[in-house]
């Protein structure tokens, strides 16, 4: 088991919902991480919210199709970034949960 599958939600299906917390470490803060991390999640369909932790992280909370989630943590964890990711990730925790279905949309906070 690699680390990124550590306690993924198991399911039949990849388009089963489930809920992704990825804590990104490194140069994201006052860099638009968080604004490209929307724009990404926004185009895989995905709801949640970027936002700057006062260590200096960006904690991203992203909802939906369990394979749209792992390809937004494929694509913060990508090194080097061909997307143009702002800013320089050093390491990217997740920890994956079910769905709580509260969130609409995703923001920048």
């Amino acid at each position: 088991m690699t680390p990124s599958t550590v306690g993924r939600v198991t399911s039949d299906s990849d388009d089963a919902p489930v809920r992704l917390n990825a804590f990104v470490r490194g140069r994201v803060q006052g860099v638009g991480f968080r604004w490209w991390v929307r724009a990404r999640a926004l185009e895989l369909g995905l709801a949640g919210h970027a936002a700057n932790l006062d260590d200096g992280r960006v904690e991203v909370i992203a909802e939906g199709p369990r394979q749209a989630c792992e390809r937004l943590l494929d694509l913060l964890r990508e090194q080097p970034s061909s997307t143009g990711r702002p800013g320089h990730v050093t390491s990217v925790g997740d920890r994956w949960a079910e769905p709580r279905g509260t969130a609409t949309g995703f923001i920048e906070r």
